[in-house]
């Protein structure tokens, strides 16, 4: 039986509760039977300084996804060739899981941007789009032949970054944990995360 399997990629520094809730959409829409969590090493076009190591970013995305029916968390992108892009991703998953059909997830945010990304046109040869729909916001700016490989899910965004989360962290504001899971947080506080 051919499964539909959502990729849904992120450097997750760190995994937050917009990562959950974006995650929920994708797997309570139609389109897709399960959702694997890719963690990126870093991606080729983030320079920033302040990024918690790998183990503790994968730490973290198995405190909060690991109990959650019909998703796993893959670091298939660590064992590629640097730099990490998402074409060789997919073409890799593609070869080694011939019996399942992917779908590649972002948000509406990345969608908008798409058409930078290296590579765009040959991931959209390879899978079609899933992207979480943000209430009351149009696709005028998307190129037609991106909106003729996308679908969408229904999203309500939580008004959360992990550059904000990074941030409050370093100035010592308590309450962004509130945006946070509760191992999420033990793990931040225990290894010293962005403070």
């Amino acid at each position: 039986m051919v499964k539909r399997i959502g990729l849904f990629g992120g450097t997750f520094d760190p995994v937050h509760k917009g990562h959950e809730s974006i995650a929920d959409s994708f797997l309570n829409s139609e389109y897709i039977d399960e959702l694997w969590v890719l963690l990126t090493p870093f991606p080729p076009h983030k320079k920033e300084q302040n990024h918690a190591p790998y183990k503790f970013r994968l730490q973290m995305l198995k405190a909060v996804f690991s109990a959650k029916q019909n998703i796993r968390i893959s670091t298939v992108e660590n064992q590629l060739p640097k730099p990490s892009f998402s074409v060789q991703t997919i073409r890799h998953l593609k070869k080694n899981y011939p019996e399942n059909n992917f779908l590649y997830c972002m948000g509406e945010d990345s969608l908008a941007q798409f058409n930078q990304w290296k590579f765009y046109q040959e991931i959209l040869e390879e899978c079609e789009l899933l992207v979480a729909h943000r209430p009351g916001s149009h696709h005028d700016d998307v190129e037609q032949k991106i909106l003729e490989k996308t679908h969408f899910v229904d999203h309500v965004p939580l008004a959360i970054s992990s550059t904000e989360v990074k941030e409050a962290i370093t100035r010592g504001e308590a309450s962004i944990k509130e945006k946070l899971d509760k191992q999420v947080c033990s793990i931040i506080d225990k290894e010293q995360l962005y403070s």
